[in-house]
């Protein structure tokens, strides 16, 4: 639908003609860097799990690339995929541990585009006839990486009082939930607590921000590529730019790798840098598929091989909620047989 709005006013044809113009050799070469752009992920999510437990990197690569495949084929819908499939692969990591690491992961994401989104806005320059919009942007952008500032603020003032925090929300809200639904929310606040002692780790915390920054030189590099492709005369900051915009665009629940609200806005932020309406749009459409098609080719041939069924996944929250309650029992001979302890499972 909206691929349609967007769209209904186009010249196709002339959409076709920039799609067969376009250069071959660097759509490709851009598709193997996001490729490589999987492995990266994989070992910064192993950083990321490195404080809770221990992992296989094969395992890492072959879920990321699952995810990534769920997501084009089911939208964001598939983002549920990455945690229930590590712990069925890797028995060591629990269901809440994937869970909670792959929302650090997005958090160090979404800092990671707002930074280089508000530092790149310092060189852009304003597209000839867009000054008053650009101004905006810029407003924009600042006010974007002051949210980021005082997120990480938050986050760091969490890891660092975690232990009230946490008992003061169990007290407060989750004691009004059902048992099982209040063991769960404490178990992603404790992992929560200990994969944010990244924050307080200097080793773990520059891998951290290593890998997250070779992630996205591997992302902002083929939407370069991908640019240049079509012979737009944009510089690599213009790809920043586009780069920032596309990812808004991929957040859109909808199949496809966000398809319809990736393309619209892309291709909005390239008309915004003074690109025609088609040439954008052919442009936006490639980028859409470097970005999100590769992991298709890895995802169903990892889901292929993987022994994954009901039962497993039944088995697995069974056996979760079998060795939270195993660690409970031990904590309360330890301590004398106190009934009121919180959850601590791994």
């Amino acid at each position: 639908m909206i691929l349609w709005f967007f769209g209904r006013s186009l010249d196709w044809a002339e959409v076709g003609r920039s799609l067969q113009k376009a250069n071959i050799a660097l759509v490709v070469l851009a598709g193997f860097i996001i490729c490589f752009g999987y492995l990266l992920r994989a070992f910064r999510w192993r950083t990321l799990l490195a404080p809770i437990t221990e992992t296989d990197l094969g395992e890492l690569f072959a879920t990321t690339t699952i995810g990534f495949a769920a997501v084009f084929i089911f939208g964001r819908a598939g983002e549920v995929v990455r945690p229930v499939w590590l712990p069925m692969r890797d028995k060591r990591v629990r269901p809440s541990a994937a869970l909670v690491t792959i929302g650090v992961e997005r958090i160090c994401d979404m800092a990671a585009i707002v930074v280089l989104f508000a530092v790149n806005l310092l060189w852009i320059r304003a597209p000839l006839g867009r000054e008053a919009e650009f101004t905006i942007v810029n407003r924009a952008g600042f006010l974007l990486f002051v949210a980021a500032i005082c997120g990480f603020a938050a986050l760091f003032l969490f890891q660092k009082f975690s232990a009230p925090i946490i008992a003061f929300i169990e007290r407060r809200v989750l004691s009004k939930f059902p048992t099982r639904l209040s063991e769960i929310g404490s178990n992603i606040l404790q992992h929560l607590a200990t994969s944010l002692q990244i924050l307080r780790n200097p080793r773990e915390l520059a891998l951290t921000v290593f890998w997250t920054a070779a992630l996205w030189f591997s992302i902002s590099l083929p939407t370069w590529l991908v640019i240049l492709a079509f012979g737009l005369p944009l510089s690599f900051s213009d790809a920043l730019f586009v780069m920032g915009w596309a990812l808004v665009g991929s957040l859109v629940p909808t199949p496809g790798g966000a398809a319809g609200g990736f393309h619209a806005i892309t291709a909005a932020a390239l008309i915004f840098l003074n690109v025609e309406r088609e040439l954008a749009t052919a442009t936006a459409i490639v980028m859409h598929l470097v970005y999100f098609a590769p992991a298709l080719f890895f995802g169903v041939y990892y889901f292929l091989r993987g022994d994954v069924s009901l039962s497993r996944i039944r088995s697995l929250i069974i056996g979760d909620k079998d060795e939270r309650n195993e660690k409970d029992e031990k904590l309360k001979t330890e301590r004398g047989g106190y009934n009121d302890l919180p959850s601590t499972s791994n």
